[in-house]
């Protein structure tokens, strides 16, 4: 793994929002490395830099919207030649329930408008690793929009911090190449 990058919206309205949950993982991951985000343009987005068990790894939270999360990862990825294999997005997962954490190797975007344009901007390439971190579902589709651009309520908000942390304890793991231990750990949680 040499890129991880972590979903969300960019502003202050949305900072620890349902949608913001792999934001806040890259960031968790960050500060626990002791690493800070500088703006970086030319990658429409902020990135930071962590030494993990003598892997360098390059961490990206796109300042685009979600939709068009494609637009920092395709460049970050092309300029550093990194091949789609290598790379990690976290994101909200409405097919999981708060406080649970998963992690998939390539497939479809399941209607994740964030992982399509990643796709597209991968050139269809559906190869990278997922950190599906569970927002649960508000019940009916007409209510998606609103529920994940919310923040959760106090209680599931601990939940979703609570994943986030056995997110970050799986991530050496993750950096060794170590998919199914790291599998593993986060599903027996």
């Amino acid at each position: 793994m040499r890129l991880v990058v972590g979903l969300g919206n960019p502003g202050s309205q949305y900072e620890h929002t349902r949608h913001n949950a792999g934001a806040d993982f890259v960031t968790a991951l960050a500060a626990r490395h002791g690493a800070s985000f500088k703006k970086e343009s030319k990658f429409s987005g902020e990135t930071a830099r962590i030494n993990l068990h003598g892997q360098d790894l390059r961490l990206l939270r796109p300042s685009t919207y979600m939709n068009l999360s494609g637009k920092a990862v395709g460049p970050m990825a092309n300029f550093y030649n990194i091949p789609p294999e290598a790379i990690l997005v976290a994101h909200d997962e409405l097919d999981i329930e708060p406080g649970k954490v998963r992690l998939k190797i390539g497939g479809g975007h399941g209607g994740h408008n964030g992982l399509k344009d990643i796709i597209k901007a991968l050139g269809n390439n559906k190869n990278f690793a997922r950190l599906r971190i569970g927002v649960g579902h508000p019940g009916h589709a007409s209510e998606v929009v609103n529920y994940v651009l919310r923040r959760a309520p106090q209680a599931e908000q601990q939940l979703l911090e609570d994943s986030i942390s056995a997110a970050l304890e799986i991530t050496p793991e993750l950096t060794e190449g170590q998919w199914n231990k790291a599998m593993k750990a986060l599903h027996t949680k």
